[in-house]
């Protein structure tokens, strides 16, 4: 019981507007594949997974480094902060970083 605590504060910290996270990117075996909300990813297409927000929601991630954004689209799940595209991930950022501190705005 402990735990789903502890998760339930975890989810709600990750979808606060503006939150600082981190984010990753997908595979590139991934690309093609069905995602949570049906449609097939690709890795070219600004696509993205969070752990908690509403499949369709549009958010502008905004890299704190450079002030470069994006917007994705939430298409899958994921356990970690947000999962881009790698396309979405190449326009805020270099792919050799692996991670890189985000910020979130839910759009719509």
């Amino acid at each position: 019981m402990k735990n789903l605590g502890l998760a339930i504060l975890m989810i709600a910290l990750t979808s606060i507007p503006g939150h600082a996270q981190t984010a990753t990117y997908y595979s590139s075996g991934l690309h093609g594949r069905r995602t949570a909300s049906g449609v097939r990813f690709s890795n070219h297409q600004p696509m993205a997974a969070h752990p908690s927000l509403p499949l369709g929601t549009k958010v502008k991630v905004t890299n704190p480094r450079n002030g470069r954004s994006v917007i994705v689209r939430i298409v899958d799940r994921c356990r970690c902060s947000i999962d881009l595209s790698q396309g979405a991930f190449r326009a805020i950022g270099s792919l050799g970083a692996g991670r890189i501190p985000v910020r979130l705005k839910v759009l719509r």
